[in-house]
């Protein structure tokens, strides 16, 4: 172990409040970045708020806070004064990344124009996180997390058609947004060191959510047209005799098994019900069905029976049980925070870097504007040209969502991306969401959107020869990444000693779904199971029924980039590879951690408020009197003012002086909101929307996750890109959710199964060509699943 953390060398200048920017300037910090805190008074408004809505002692802060900013230092900077900005534009001169999230023009008016501080400091980065980015026809549009729901499809999808749309609790999409600013920092950070020359980075939330949120909706809209029906997932969080209890029975044979569980197997050989839409189409039997069974049993019972038949399940956790779940116990996940509440640990475990106690949280003002002195400069990063991971080789054994938009993330930052797969074990996620006519293992909507710019070959790695090309491979790599369940690459004989042997600099990246020890170690789960036990679905559905939020495998994996990054980092200096471990279920704890955090500060046990929130008064979805529906989120006394003086007119309630309080506002909330369905059914919901949004209310028009695009905002960002698929043709394909680097959006489309196996078996590994003819003939490479073609093809 060394006590020198990876980002040691980096100093970020954090200008940024509320959750995206301090998250991802928590990411950089946790990893050793020297972060200074720089606000205006009052401070940060976060250091205030509380989910509970906790009035604090005025010398106090509230325990997020304290979580999102542990281990910083804070300065307070009126920007009016002259000496003060001076010192903050020196600052920025000796920075390597300055963290922003004022919107467009705030950086100007705060410190300096990006011209005058790049003059001074020629490699600055500057990242800038805004609802809809700095410019573009919305990039001056009011908005919430709850109204960026409503615009990138996410509400519309999610519920019971009798109950209703419902959004998802916790700010979500401002954690996702964190993720992937700390992402973009590093690689602006990355890309700088290389070539000299700064980057300024520009990350949309609304962007962000579109790529954790609609599960690639858009793709789907393509190959599949129409609308997106409402989806609400059976079987999913059931009740069970004394609580709630998750599944997730993804595939066919899970699903099957399910049913022969609770007594049904009739049900799981109807080839109607393989299908989740389907099942979905006939809730109230489905719920019927399955809760005669976990009624009757206790959520131990269940787990156990799940866990002998390998159903994917999990407790359902929130703030109060999640620190006695037995897993979290022997793992060590909850730690004390100096300031006396309990939250999760750093979700990334470098073997060679000792994690370290959690520091406490600065107050206002505590620290003088000036940085910690640099404990070392490393060398410069190698690349070979201006994109943040040219000459970075990855061999990627991920499969389904979290560890292949690890890799296609790496990807777009241009890395080259080995995609490893076999034609006996193919991706399953090739066979989700197929485009109808053409060969299904070529046309998931699902697959297309997470492995653009990926090269991808075939090895049957039961087998000698696949596991040579495969070692073949790993000598020439920088890192190998995967997301199996924790026995699998030690089944193959893949554990870190061998694979450390045949590449002493190789980083491994290893992203369980439970973690690689533990009382949960070998269970089987998916995205779904790990948001039932973590707390996400606890704050996801209606007040009465939790819901998972299929956000989890997108954010978990940009975590396991950071993660690549710090052992990249550690690598420059120390000449080592090592093993990295970020189980999918940690970063979940991290985006709910509030949830415990407030349970073990204040004693309050969060929950589902359904389309409410503890922010925002009033907020809600409401129906136009076409019977159109729209999302409103009124998130300060002057939006209310805004939206009272439109309706005063004609409704009392909106003249009641005593609504200008926020905490009135939460407390007669069921009067606003009949108030506003009656303001709803005298007019369109667009025409309603475009009202409250031209008085600056943040208000968004319910969308189809089918119907984003055309959309203007994304239209001016170039977040999709149009590309040709040999099987699916040509389609719009998702970036990441920023500009400002030279890379970060596709261009090539995703590959067919095993379509460059010669490119590089035989061009880079040097593989004959009669020999390669035999591992075809033999079924140890191929470009069709065996069960289609046993021999496999020729490429």
């Amino acid at each position: 172990m060394t006590p020198l953390r990876p980002f040691s060398a980096l100093r970020v200048l954090d200008l940024s409040t509320e959750i995206a920017g301090p998250y991802a300037t928590k990411l950089l910090c946790d990893q050793g970045a020297d972060v200074l805190k720089v606000e205006q008074a009052p401070g940060d408004p976060l250091r205030r708020r509380t989910a509970a809505r906790i009035t604090l002692p005025e010398d106090t802060d509230a325990a997020l806070f304290q979580f999102l900013n542990a281990g910083k230092r804070a300065a307070l900077c009126d920007a009016a004064d002259p000496a003060q900005r001076a010192r903050l534009r020196e600052l920025a001169a000796e920075a390597d990344v300055v963290v922003e999230s004022g919107g467009p023009g705030a950086l100007d008016q705060r410190v300096g124009s990006l011209t005058e501080l790049r003059a001074a400091n020629p490699r600055l980065c500057v990242v800038s996180i805004s609802p809809w980015g700095l410019t573009g026809p919305f990039a001056a549009r009011p908005a919430t997390e709850w109204t960026l729901q409503a615009a990138t499809g996410f509400i519309a999808r999610r519920g019971a058609p009798d109950r209703g749309p419902v959004g998802a609790g916790g700010r979500l999409g401002e954690y996702a947004a964190g993720a992937f600013a700390a992402v973009a920092a590093l690689a602006a950070w990355t890309a700088a060191r290389a070539t000299g020359a700064g980057r300024h980075v520009d990350v949309s939330i609304f962007e962000a959510m579109i790529a954790c949120g609609p599960v690639f909706a858009d793709l789907n809209g393509q190959f599949i047209g129409g609308l997106l029906p409402m989806y609400f997932d059976t079987p999913s969080i059931e009740p069970a005799a004394d609580g709630w209890v998750g599944f997730a029975p993804v595939t066919s044979q899970q699903w099957q098994d399910f049913c022969l569980m609770i007594g049904r197997p009739e049900i799981g050989k109807d080839e109607r019900f393989r299908w989740a839409q389907e099942r979905s189409a006939h809730l109230a039997f489905f719920q019927e069905v399955i809760h005669s069974w976990t009624r009757a049993r206790k959520v131990a019972e269940i787990l156990e029976q799940t866990e002998l038949l390998r159903i994917p399940s999990a407790p359902v956790g929130n703030g109060e049980s999640l620190p006695r779940t037995d897993h979290f116990l022997e793992r060590g996940v909850f730690v004390e925070n100096p300031h006396g509440f309990l939250q999760p640990r750093a979700p990334i475990a470098l073997a060679e870097v000792e994690r370290t106690e959690v520091e406490r949280a600065p107050r206002l003002g505590e620290h003088a504007l000036s940085f910690r002195n640099r404990p070392h400069d490393p060398p410069r990063f190698d690349a070979g040209g201006s994109e943040a991971l040219a000459g970075l080789r990855i061999v990627d054994l991920t499969a389904f969502w979290a560890g292949p938009f690890v890799t296609n993330t790496l990807a777009m930052l241009g890395a080259d991306v080995i995609k490893v797969e076999s034609i006996q074990r193919p991706d399953g996620i090739r066979f989700v969401n197929a485009k109808p006519g053409v060969p299904v293992w070529e046309a998931s909507s699902i697959f297309s959107g997470v492995n653009s710019e990926k090269r991808d070959i075939t090895l049957c790695l039961d087998r000698d020869e696949g596991r040579r090309a495969l070692r073949a491979l790993v000598e020439r790599a920088d890192a190998l990444i995967e997301n199996f369940s924790a026995r699998v690459l030690e089944q193959w004989g893949l554990c870190w000693e061998t694979l450390s042997a045949w590449n002493p600099r190789l980083v491994l990246v290893r992203m369980p779904g439970w973690g690689l020890d533990g009382p949960w170690r070998d269970r089987t789960g998916f995205a779904m199971n790990i948001e039932q036990a973590c707390g996400i679905a606890w704050r996801g559905g209606y007040p009465d029924q939790p819901m998972s939020a299929n956000v989890c495998d997108p954010v978990g994996g940009l975590h396991a980039v950071v993660a690549l990054f710090a052992a990249l980092e550690h690598r420059r200096t120390t000449g080592r590879g090592q093993q990295v471990e970020v189980p999918l279920v940690e970063p979940g704890l991290n985006l709910a951690a509030e949830q415990v955090i407030e349970y073990s500060a204040y004693g309050v046990l969060l929950g589902s408020q359904g389309n409410r929130g503890p922010d925002a008064a009033p907020q809600g979805v409401y129906t136009g009197r076409d019977g159109e529906r729209l999302a409103i989120a009124v998130a300060n006394d002057a939006q209310w003012r805004a939206l009272a003086s439109l309706f005063a007119g004609s409704h009392a309630l909106f003249a009641d002086a005593a609504l200008a309080s926020t905490a009135e506002r939460h407390a007669r909330a069921d009067e606003i909101d009949d108030a506003l369905a009656w303001v709803g059914s005298q007019h369109g919901a667009a025409e309603l929307a475009e009202r409250l949004v031209a008085a600056g209310v943040p208000a968004q028009l319910l969308v189809n996750a089918h119907r984003v695009m055309p959309h203007p905002q994304l239209e001016h960002r170039g977040y999709y890109q149009s590309l040709e698929h040999p099987h699916t043709g040509r389609a719009r394909y998702p970036g990441l959710p920023f500009v400002g680097l030279a890379d970060g959006r596709p261009r090539r489309p995703p590959p067919t199964l095993g379509q460059h196996n010669r490119e590089v078996l035989a061009g880079e590994l040097g593989i004959a060509e009669d020999e390669l003819a035999r591992w075809e003939r033999d079924g140890i490479i191929g470009t069709q699943p065996a069960w289609i073609q046993p021999q496999g093809g020729r490429t």
